[in-house]
């Protein structure tokens, strides 16, 4: 049986004291960079870049580049989001009023003289369509933040499929390469039943994870398994999901077939069969017994005892795929 970590309460946190954090702005760049810095600031170079200042955070004084990079080296890492055509038209027709690129992404080094950005695929592509032959970049000398793609990208704020499909991609790719248990990328993954959901959507990507998100972040918790077994066990977690949303619209369709028509039909249904509706605090209810439940509800959903003026009452958000 699947062990889940305990609900843990967690104290609010308390404001820091103005000005009392970090350093202040005479000591950014007034020290010797480590090591590590200079190998990568020789790299920027030996990769056709410029390296333009480097520095320590402010908050965390951390060592990090501000390089001129050539477009062509950098790409955006493999498990982000769909790109959007319109944001990036509407990047370029922003860049082009302004006459300047005033925006730098992240980047970190990858193989072969290559750079990934975890929070720039926009912007990248923005300045492609623009002509571009370079990119002003934040180069981190850390790997790892490269997976932090839901805490970095504020260029374009993420839906839920944007989200759930970043994280499982995220979780397919660190699980070739790490098996740390699952419970220490909630970092990176922000919640469990983003994996699980991403996974579904990468299946169907018209599939409602947002009528099902509420019932999921009630009965999922990061594991204890080492994350190859976590991914594996949240694919048959998907699995089941698609098969309760197929139950799920067969009872949307005996509803329409009686002349019943509204953009919330299957949140009604949902709502209609989930037996968590009422239950209340942080306990983790089992997944498995909770689906299963829901999905022998939706196929003895009677559509025929269902009145228009109980879907009228029911309003919410309307699903968004099938």
């Amino acid at each position: 049986m699947e062990s889940w970590m305990s609900p843990v309460r967690r104290k609010k946190k308390v404001a820091a004291e103005a000005a009392s954090r970090g350093l202040d702005a005479r000591r950014l760049a007034g020290a010797a960079p480590p090591a590590s810095i200079t190998t990568l600031a020789e790299r920027v170079e030996e990769d056709g870049g410029s390296v333009l200042a480097t520095y320590r955070d402010p908050l965390g004084s951390n060592w990090q580049l501000l390089a001129a990079l050539p477009l062509d080296r950098v790409e955006p890492t493999p498990y982000q989001r769909n790109l959007s055509e319109t944001h990036v038209e509407r990047l370029v027709k922003a860049i082009e009023k302004v006459g300047r690129f005033l925006d730098p992404i992240v980047a970190v080094p990858a193989a072969e003289g290559k750079y990934w950005s975890p929070n720039g695929y926009h912007r990248l592509s923005a300045l492609r369509q623009l002509g571009a032959k370079a990119i002003v970049a934040l180069v981190v000398p850390d790997p790892e933040v490269a997976h932090r793609i839901l805490a970095l990208n504020t260029e374009k704020a993420h839906n839920l499929r944007e989200r759930a499909m970043e994280v499982a991609r995220l979780a397919e790719g660190l699980a070739a390469l790490d098996d740390r248990p699952e419970r220490e990328f909630e970092l990176e993954f922000e919640e469990p039943s983003l994996v699980t959901l991403g996974f579904c959507y990468l299946e169907n990507g018209r599939f409602s994870g947002g009528v099902y998100h509420p019932v999921l972040k009630k009965c999922e918790r990061f594991s204890s398994a080492k994350l190859p077994n976590a991914v594996a066990m949240r694919r048959e977690h998907a699995l089941k999901l698609l098969e309760l949303n197929e139950a799920v619209n067969a009872a949307v369709a005996a509803l329409k077939a009686r002349g019943l028509e509204s953009p919330y039909l299957k949140a009604f249904v949902v709502a209609r069969i989930n037996p968590l509706r009422f239950s209340k605090g942080r306990t983790a209810h089992d997944f498995d017994e909770t689906i299963d439940k829901m999905i022998g509800s939706a196929k003895r959903f009677d559509a025929s005892k269902i009145r228009a003026d109980q879907v009228a009452r029911s309003g919410g958000a309307p699903s968004e795929g099938e």
